[in-house]
């Protein structure tokens, strides 16, 4: 029932956004079009020709700004309700003003009950801080503007076809601003003429500016506190199941909690709220936890989406009302059966011989790290992201940071001379009896066939050490859209990742994972409909990659286990 409420309320809220729009063109088209002589007549008989014209240009500016603020009120924003319902009022006395128009001023009459109607729909919020410092800049530049203005006409009498006192200089200004017309002032000169362009082009600017901090979406400025953090630990060390669960608590991540018992992490650039996983907490809270964050990105002007989700509760977000597309598959190691004998291990066999042959060795240091490893692990890491051409990776990835990696368990493969050339951190997972990684990096010139070396005595330590399996990470795109069959959105992706490749190694990660003969398991990003997609992707390229996103996945070749 409430799902059935919540598509009629929306479908209401895009009609009103779409009338709106539609109202944006009735102006635009009755701007253009001349007055009924008999109503221009009576018209002229109680206004000034100048009011008359005033009015038509009012209702030019005002159609323009209803297709403006139209895609806000799509998205519910309060502040979009408001500036909507104050164009309707000012729409219908401009249409009133300009030439008795009734039909014009009886929809946009119509349009505002109907927005007063649905009123309690539009409840999206602003930045404050935005809002204020719209505002505040708002009135800052309209006082500039009516100062800058007053004192050029009242000064620059030998540009203007009349003198002006100081006192009527400002009725000049204030005609200007009311009317959107200047019958006084007459420029006689090139610069008179750009003085009053000047005037409106400031004007514009300054309200355009304003525009755009009232509609802002909410930015997160803190990171969650340490309660939050805290709270949101104990539910993932108790439902956390997945690869990725350990990353749901790094430093960049903002929670939100639908109950004692079940979290949300996620992050959020722009108008995007990336969440990493599925809800996390028991099975019976997650479908009303989907729900809850929905509603909770509307009231904040987000779009969500959730990526790297399992294939468990598909059907209950399409119920929700996203869409859901596959974007990879994780590579899991099942290390009962994990082994090198066999011809289909020779290649790996033969590596791994060869590095012992020349006194190569690992070693797994268990938390906390001491200081002189560290120093050892930071230099492997600088050279490493050297090499990349790039930054640090975030959000589904774990970046270097001494207070990070002390805690951590970390293998090394050290050379005969005893010089450690590459790691990798370890990290157990929480409700599964499952090893994982997170960084991995080593020197850019190192042996051939050191990262099998590594990742063979990684699988190798962790069946010794009782882990019933290992996760490899994703495989992004790599098998998605192949089939006819395949999903259009899966085609794309397919189709996108072939040109990507030339940038991004996404076939040879592939096949590097599949050397261990894991068993692969699809990973999903859930998404709110394909016109929101843009949006996502760009979303999640910035949280990856923060403020150098487009830098840092066009120099990042040769990635081994994006997340």
């Amino acid at each position: 029932m409430r799902i059935n409420e919540n598509r009629r309320e929306r479908r209401l809220v895009h009609l009103i956004a779409l009338l709106t729009a539609s109202m944006g063109i009735v102006n635009l088209i009755s701007a253009v079009q001349p007055a009924l002589m008999k109503r221009f007549v009576i018209i002229e008989t109680i206004f000034s020709l100048e009011f008359s014209h005033g009015s038509r240009i009012t209702t030019v500016l005002a159609g323009f700004a209803f297709l403006l603020v139209a895609s806000n009120l799509w998205r519910r924003k309060r502040a979009a309700w408001l500036m909507t319902a104050f164009l309707l009022v000012v729409s219908l006395l401009s249409h009133l003003f300009k030439g008795l128009d009734f039909e014009e001023a009886s929809l946009s009459l119509g349009l505002l009950i109907l927005l007063v109607v649905m009123r309690h729909s539009f409840h999206a919020e602003s930045d404050r801080p935005s809002v204020r410092h719209g505002l505040l800049t708002l009135a800052a530049a309209s006082g500039f503007t009516f100062i800058y203005g007053t004192i050029g006409i009242f000064l620059l009498d030998q540009h203007f076809s009349s003198n002006f006192s100081f006192w009527e200089a400002i009725n000049q200004i204030v005609v200007l601003f009311t009317t959107f017309s200047n019958p006084g002032l007459v420029a006689v000169t090139g610069f008179g003429r750009y003085f009053v362009d000047s005037i409106f082009i400031i004007g514009l600017i300054t309200i355009s500016f304003a525009l755009l901090m009232l509609i802002r979406p909410v930015v997160v400025r803190e990171s969650a506190t340490a309660e939050e953090r805290a709270h949101a630990k104990a539910i993932i060390k108790n439902y956390g199941r997945t690869s990725l669960a350990h990353a749901t608590l790094f430093d960049d991540k903002s929670y939100f909690f639908f109950s004692e018992e079940t979290v949300i992490s996620y992050a959020v650039a722009g108008r995007g709220a990336i969440v990493l996983g599925d809800p996390i907490g028991p099975p019976k809270q997650i479908v009303a936890t989907i729900n809850a964050f929905q509603d909770f990105c509307t009231r904040k002007d987000w779009t969500p989406s959730f990526v790297s989700v399992l294939p468990d509760y598909l059907s209950e977000y399409k119920i929700a009302g996203f869409d859901v597309v596959c974007i990879g598959y994780e590579a899991i190691v099942n290390l009962e059966e994990f082994n090198l004998e066999g011809s289909a291990n020779k290649g790996i066999r033969n590596t791994v011989s060869k590095l012992e042959r020349l006194g190569y060795r690992t070693k797994v240091h268990l938390a906390p790290l001491q200081d002189n490893l560290l120093r050892s692990l930071h230099e492997i890491s600088d050279a490493w992201l050297t090499s990349q051409h790039g930054g640090e990776m975030h959000f589904s990835d774990g970046w270097f940071e001494e207070r990070y990696l002390r805690n951590e368990m970390v293998m090394v493969v050290y050379t005969a001379d005893g010089i450690p050339i590459a790691f990798a951190n370890l990290v157990p997972e929480y409700q599964k009896n499952e090893l994982t990684i997170d960084l991995m990096r080593h020197f850019y010139k190192i042996e051939n066939g050191t990262m099998e070396f590594l990742f063979t005595k990684m699988l190798h330590w962790a069946k010794v050490n009782g882990y019933a399996s290992f996760s490899l990470g994703l495989s992004a795109i790599v098998g998605v859209g192949e089939k006819p069959d395949d999903p259009r959105v899966e085609q794309v992706l397919h189709t996108i990742a072939e040109y990507v490749s030339r940038f991004y190694n996404f076939k040879g990660l592939h096949n590097f994972k599949e050397k261990f003969h894991p068993y692969w398991e699809p990973r999903y990003l859930v998404y709110s409909g394909t016109t929101s997609l843009p949006l996502v992707m760009d979303s999640l390229l910035r949280v990856h990659a923060g403020k150098n996103y487009i830098w840092s996945f066009l120099g990042k070749k040769n990635h081994f286990l994006r997340r």
